[in-house]
């Protein structure tokens, strides 16, 4: 297990990298890197789970946000949204994002639970 941690950590940190053409690379790429860290600790063996819970509130939040895009996404018939790196509606980029977040969350919740008795 503690090599998935270590796996999922440079998953995020490819996630960071690859944010250089995001409208908001400001945002994104610094999250993805609290992810990958917050990976790397479970890996160390030095998890930290207010910093886990933390992160996942806020990504709770934060994905709810995006909910109306999501529901607007389906509205319009679930286009394809890696067809083009450019999003040529607002909805196909957001929708993009909160798959992003889901995929935070994943990992968020999955740490917690395989982690929940080392909390510090």
């Amino acid at each position: 297990m503690k090599y998935f941690y270590l796996f999922l950590c440079f998953m995020f940190i490819s996630f960071a990298a690859v944010q250089y053409n995001d409208p908001d690379p400001y945002i994104w790429g610094p999250y993805y890197l609290l992810i990958a860290f917050i990976c790397f600790l479970a890996f160390k063996n030095r998890y930290i789970f207010w910093l886990a819970a933390s992160a996942l509130a806020v990504t709770l939040f934060w994905a709810a946000t995006y909910v109306p895009d999501a529901i607007d996404w389906v509205r319009h018939g679930e286009p394809n949204i890696a067809g083009a790196m450019k999003a040529e509606t607002p909805y196909i980029e957001n929708m993009r994002e909160f798959l992003g977040l889901v995929i935070c969350i994943s990992v968020l919740g999955f740490l917690m639970l395989k982690n929940r008795r080392l909390k510090t």
